[in-house]
């Protein structure tokens, strides 16, 4: 085990590497490389996944020669800081370089020159670190491989960018490396190590175009997340100087049932996972990421890299459990899923509808994770694993439809259905997958409107009845526009590798959906066995039984309407205008005589809560919770 997860750290680094000395010019090769090594990455991370899953017993062991790689880490440390001070001076804005450089010096002071800390293992392996594996590895390649062809696309309709591919993809796979390593790592060095470098591989990706936007907006990333690295490193020095240990799980133990100082790294750890995940308040930095090509949308800003930070919180969740840091986290994600659920029906950008749900869900995510109970951590890796896969197969999908039509406006989408079938039929699986049952979206989130109503919490309880009715209301309006309205030709040009990438995105999320109870028995009791000693079903029996007839559902529905259509002949229902529709249900003549040309387009109630009026407000709110919050802790620490 120790030589595979060696592999699966360094290997992607080493790939990376050698995608940067492909020529340029060789796009094919670079294309076909790239393609090789994903599948490589993805092998290996099944095969641990695989391995690992013989024993089922959880790891705690260090890689060989970590002195060597302890090394390597304050070396790279030292590299990030240097790298983000030369960029911060380049473009103008020096003082973000500041929060680097206090995280690198906290750090390095720790190693090198703090008080001697306990041995532990660096790497922990168990049910959550496998789950994480098989998302960056699966649902992550998957994102590299579609990137191939969409890259090709994208410069074709882009020419006044630089076309500097080759640095994307190498970027794509030093993430996926930083990740693999993130959620392997036991040690709170090693975490913070590759959670920066994370951090930078996303700041990189947002400027690639190098406009002005594009760099504005991932310097704002860059000094949100590096606000959290901050709060990382604060951690690990109270860690070293108060606790005599930099273990994640010594750290997290010590914490439960307390509430005196041993909460302040645990309130840390969290803050970073809050500017991680974009919580209120700082969910500006992933809108602002919608300016980068379509897959570090999906692999970045969706399906992978914000996993980071929720994942850390469910890591902690059980010693955030009913104190200041738990109640923070909670209601920063529950106010956080509502705001940005509102935010999502006024906004017509298909990308930014993606960006503002995927704040939402990783907001319900956090409130899970805050609550800290079994059934809400329960709930909380499930919505990780639907929503990882729904939502990277729903950004691929926007950029095809962007690449082909030249729009990713949700009012351009209309009669998708029969305009463009095959993107239409992945665009309407993934929405499903968001929102309707028996998908597991859905059915996570009664489990934790289930847990928050046992609880008494009747906020939170508020938050996600009134978030989930925004979140139904935003789907739907999308989904209804892609299957009426008119039907104006269009020549797909998506390539056959980014159907590949969809097709086996929409396949996994069905299959997820299938053996939704099957995972919950194999998977999510031993998960949490492991995290609260002793686990109850969180599904009945008869709600099981009501899942498998919804199941059923699912292909008897299609069925019907597929034989339905077969016997009407295909042939269109005329729509009333208002008028004499002249039989193409995109004109008609009105009453005086006159032509006239259908549109029909959605309301976005931009003028009731749109951005203008309630961004800034959500934001404001984030902040006040988090002060307030960290101050009674740090009170009642003091005390």
């Amino acid at each position: 085990m120790e030589t595979l997860i060696t592999l699966l750290i360094c290997l992607p680094f080493a790939m990376a590497a050698v995608i940067v000395l492909i020529p340029q010019e060789k796009k094919k090769l670079t294309g076909r490389t790239v393609q090789l090594f994903g599948v490589i990455v993805m092998a290996l991370a099944l095969y641990t996944a695989i391995s690992w899953y013989s024993g089922r017993v959880t790891l705690y062991f260090d890689l060989p020669a970590t002195a060597l790689l302890n090394n390597i880490i304050l070396a790279g440390d030292i590299f990030l800081m240097v790298l983000i001070i030369y960029l911060s001076i380049k473009y103008h804005k020096a003082i973000i370089s500041v929060l680097s450089i206090v995280q690198t010096v906290m750090v390095a002071w720790c190693e090198l020159f703090g008080p001697e800390v306990k041995a532990t293992e660096h790497i922990e392996i168990d049910w959550l670190t496998i789950i994480m594996f098989l998302i960056i590895g699966i649902v992550g390649v998957l994102i590299g491989i579609y990137a191939v062809g969409y890259m090709e696309g994208y410069h074709h309709h882009h020419i006044m960018f630089k076309d500097r591919r080759n640095y994307f993809f190498a970027i794509i796979f030093v993430f996926y490396g930083a990740m693999f390593g993130l959620v392997a790592s036991a040690n709170l060095i090693w975490m913070d190590f590759f959670w920066e470098t994370t951090s930078v591989c996303s700041f990189l990706l947002i400027g690639y175009t190098r406009t002005e936007e594009a760099i504005n907006n991932s310097f704002r990333a860059l000094w949100m997340n590096l606000l959290g690295g901050l709060g990382i490193a604060i951690a690990i020095m109270y860690c070293v100087i108060a606790e005599g240990t930099v273990s994640l799980r010594i750290i997290t133990e010590n914490a439960m049932g307390s509430s005196g100082a041993i909460l302040i790294p645990i309130a840390m750890l969290a803050f970073a996972a809050l500017t991680k995940s974009a919580q209120m308040p700082f969910s500006e930095w992933l809108l602002g990421a919608m300016v980068a090509p379509t897959p570090s949308s999906a692999l970045l800003h969706s399906a992978t890299m914000v996993k980071a930070g929720v994942y850390l919180l469910i890591r902690i969740s059980v010693a955030m459990h009913g104190n200041y840091v738990g109640e923070m986290v909670y209601l920063v994600g529950g106010f956080t899923f509502l705001t940005t659920a509102l935010l999502a029906i006024t906004v017509s950008d298909g990308k930014k509808v993606l960006a503002y749900s995927t704040i939402s869900n990783l907001g319900l995510i956090t409130a899970c994770a805050g609550m800290g109970s079994e059934e809400t951590v329960w709930a909380a890796v499930f919505l990780i694993l639907f929503h990882a896969v729904s939502k990277s197969m729903l950004f691929q999908c926007v950029g095809a439809i962007e690449n082909t039509t030249g729009s990713r406006n949700i009012e351009d989408m209309e009669g998708l259905a029969v305009r463009l079938p095959k993107l239409a039929s992945i665009l309407l699986i993934g929405i499903a997958g968001m929102y309707l049952a028996p998908f597991g979206m859905l059915i996570s989130k009664w489990a934790a409107l289930k847990a928050f109503v046992d609880a008494g919490n009747s906020l939170l309880v508020l938050f996600i009845v009134f978030g989930s009715g925004a979140t139904m209301f935003y789907w739907t309006k999308w989904m209804a526009k892609i299957l009426g309205g008119r039907h104006k030709e269009v020549r797909d040009v998506t390539q056959k590798n980014e159907y590949i990438s969809m097709f086996i995105h929409a396949a996994i999320l069905l299959v997820l959906c299938l053996t939704f109870p099957i995972i919950s028995n194999v998977v999510m009791v031993p998960l949490m066995a492991d995290m609260f000693m002793n686990t109850n079903a969180v599904i009945s029996e008869g709600n099981t039984i009501i899942m498998i007839i919804m199941i059923g559902a699912i292909f008897i529905v299609p069925l019907v309407s597929y034989i339905a259509i077969r016997d009407i002949g295909g042939r269109k229902v005329p729509a009333y205008m208002s008028g004499i529709n002249v039989g193409d249900n995109e004109n008609f003549v009105d009453s005086f005589g006159n032509a006239k040309e259908m549109h029909v387009a959605n309301w976005y109630m931009d003028e009731i809560f749109g951005e203008r009026k309630l961004l800034r407000p959500s934001v404001i709110g984030g902040i006040i919770i988090v002060i307030v919050f960290l101050s009674m802790l740090l009170g009642g620490a003091v005390k």
